[in-house]
């Protein structure tokens, strides 16, 4: 593969569907200025609609995660659905969203719901993870509040530029990585900041499950009539125009091709290394490396471990700290680093364990939290802090009510140290050096090629 088509500064328009004219130097220029983002200068839109007016919202995306996701932040009485958009009209996709929603607009294309948009304050974003990006930048250069799924974005650059256009235009944001807001975590982030384990010397973090989409395998030949009901180009959006093939993109199998979805670390990382990350303040890694099969071109493989360096921090013991991310069929943590587990507890299918000064903390993913040595940590006495709706919270905040927990400031990093394992998954055995402040891997060349990536042309995002 060669080096992808590299963005640059633009100044947005109202069309949305910008062409760049990019080159490296304006990449990394770029990039620089991303990383400094709370101090550009800001247009002045209105960040709040006021606690006495009802949200105006759009849904891209009302599949899957995007019903879900819509069902849930409409179900805030403060809400109204102004559109609702899909490429796909069944019944499951823009048919149940229009059925429910019966006063909301429907559109295919996402650029004619920010066209015509006038009454919508907040829009969101629960598209492949390819379209997360070019969707929510055009949304919040518009001055939209924006709720997308997880993970934030499909490229590291991406992340970055999610970071940058939050705070440019002064907008409220959430990752849907809801779980965040579900009891269970909040009391294992709880657990930590208030030195139950002591200081924390090293993490493991795992999802053992079966990956459910396609992977390991080259792209499928040949190509299959395009169901009416689909728009297949509006769905390519900004990746490289492939024919189409029943059920190996379109509606869940995208996830297995690395062309649209980031694998099992992307789709799980955001969730499972979120209690860690808000558990230990993480910053930006400072190196990782993996090791995995190699690699088809273009799908995901189905089993690798990331091992990230960070800088420690105030949560940590000495000056780093090691995470390490397993994942495939059956893959656990080897039981012999699990410092105070007992040999016969078994681990859940996919969560983190935080090996600390004074005890070991497991975080199953979506349970409540276990400390280990039981016999230091009597049921009766562990805290139990409630959860919040991380939904409303969003639509709230937009309203000026409160704050969101997954804004972007807080997402984006997260994002970009989930995809710099994949990065590294494609480098298996590779050491990684990485600098986040210029955005680069200084070490290796060809896997600084995948901190961005080439886009269609007429579909380039309008970078900040």
């Amino acid at each position: 593969m060669g080096p992808p088509t590299t963005p640059s500064l633009l100044t947005p328009k109202r069309n949305i569907t910008l062409v760049t004219s990019p080159n490296r130097r304006s990449f990394i220029k770029s990039a620089s200025i991303a990383g400094a983002a709370i101090s550009l200068p800001a247009l002045q839109y209105s960040r709040v609609y006021g606690a006495n007016s009802r949200l105006g919202i759009a849904s891209v995306g009302t599949g899957g995660k995007g019903w879900s996701d819509l069902v849930g932040v409409a179900a805030s009485p403060e809400v109204q659905v102004i559109a609702v958009c899909d490429i796909d009209s069944s019944a499951g996709h823009l048919g149940r969203a229009a059925e429910r929603y019966s006063d909301a607009r429907q559109y295919d294309d996402w650029r004619k719901v920010l066209d015509k948009s006038n009454e919508i304050q907040g829009v969101m974003v629960s598209t492949p993870d390819f379209m997360h990006a070019p969707i929510s930048l055009a949304a919040m250069q518009l001055g939209k509040h924006v709720f997308c799924q997880k993970p934030l974005t499909h490229t590291v650059f991406e992340a970055r530029q999610m970071k940058a256009a939050a705070n440019k235009y002064d907008v409220v944001t959430q990752m849907c990585n809801q779980i965040q807001s579900h009891s269970a975590y909040r009391t294992a982030v709880h657990m930590v900041h208030t030195g139950m384990i002591g200081k924390v010397k090293e993490v493991h973090s795992w999802q053992s499950g079966t990956p459910a989409w396609p992977r390991h395998i080259p792209t499928p030949k040949g190509n299959d009539p395009v169901p009416a009901n689909v728009n297949w180009d509006l769905w390519q959006g900004v990746a490289a125009e492939r024919a189409y093939k029943a059920g190996m993109y379109h509606p869940f199998n995208w996830r297995g091709w690395q062309a649209y979805g980031t694998g099992q670390l992307g789709d799980f990382g955001c969730h499972i290394l979120d209690p860690v990350f808000k558990s230990l303040k993480l910053g930006s890694p400072n190196k990782l490396t993996a090791t995995a099969p190699k690699l088809f071109p273009e799908s995901w493989t189905d089993q690798a471990t990331v091992r990230y360096e960070f800088p420690g921090t105030e949560y940590t013991v000495g000056p780093t700290l090691r995470v390490t991310w397993y994942d495939g069929a059956g893959v656990r943590p080897p039981r012999e680093n699990l410092t105070g587990i007992p040999a016969d507890e078994k681990l859940p299918g996919a969560g983190s364990v935080l090996i600390g000064e004074k005890g070991s903390l497991v975080i199953p993913h979506v349970a409540m939290p276990k400390l280990y040595p039981e016999a230091n940590f009597p049921a009766d006495k562990l805290p139990v802090i409630e959860g919040v709706n991380h939904y409303t919270q969003w639509a709230d905040a937009c309203r000026g009510v409160g704050e969101t927990t997954s804004h972007f400031d807080y997402a984006g990093p997260l994002t970009e140290t989930v995809l710099l394992g994949t990065i590294g998954i494609r480098f298996p055995g590779q050491n990684l050096d990485w600098d986040a402040e210029s955005l680069k891997i200084t070490n290796n060349a060809k896997a600084q090629e995948f901190i961005t990536k080439p886009y269609r042309q007429g579909w380039e995002p309008a970078w900040v």
